[in-house]
């Protein structure tokens, strides 16, 4: 019986060895790799190794996300994410590549932790080695998500102004607050405002 669902490696891209390792361990079936807006010579290379040595065999395709954006490489990411047929196994690889692609990659599978089996990092130290990191959540009660929703479409300079808006008691509205703060979603310093985690979380 055929099997359903192909395999897909979302991989962050600089040098190409992580991410031709984590393709043959996996027997990927698509590899989407993210790119910098204006891809360097060594990251153009690498690209072209990847589509040269595998380009026959897999689906290659290439999205070009920010560099130093989280937030917006993460929003990114849970598009790439979401695109994705829903019998389809989703793989994450965040070996290659600058730090903050690697983290808005991850962070894109905490928001998609239900559609993500795994998210691996290869050490430098032991380049044959993999490294399965949590598939970690934001796990967002639907008070918590209230908050964030209503936080981030709307101007509050305090959670009085907040409470008129949303239907949860008082007590309830600042128990929600106070876990996201300590989720570090959302700060209170001046008005309330989601920080950037509490931005990806509610993607």
């Amino acid at each position: 019986m055929e099997k359903k669902g192909k395999k897909v490696l979302i991989a962050t891209l600089y040098h190409p060895e992580p991410v031709l390792l984590a393709v043959t361990r996996l027997g990927a079936d698509r590899l989407i790799v993210l790119l910098d807006p204006e891809p360097d010579k060594e990251q153009s290379k690498s690209l072209k190794l990847l589509q040269d040595s595998l380009g026959k065999v897999i689906d290659i395709k290439v999205v070009k996300t920010e560099m130093y954006d989280v937030v917006k490489i993460a929003t990114k990411c849970v598009e790439i994410i979401d695109m994705q047929p829903k019998d389809d196994t989703i793989y994450v690889n965040i070996t290659s590549g600058r730090k903050t692609k690697a983290i808005g990659l991850l962070f894109a599978a905490y928001a998609r932790h239900e559609r993500v089996k795994k998210v691996a990092y290869n050490p430098e130290e032991d380049k044959k080695s993999v490294i399965y990191l949590p598939r970690l959540s934001f796990r967002l009660t639907e008070s918590q998500k209230m908050v964030l929703e209503k936080v981030e479409t709307g101007k509050f300079d305090s959670i009085v102004e907040l409470a008129e808006k949303v239907s949860l008691s008082r007590a309830m509205l600042y128990r929600a607050i106070d876990e996201l703060k300590d989720m570090d979603l959302i700060r209170t310093e001046d008005g309330l405002e989601l920080t950037d985690a509490g931005k990806i979380a509610r993607l």
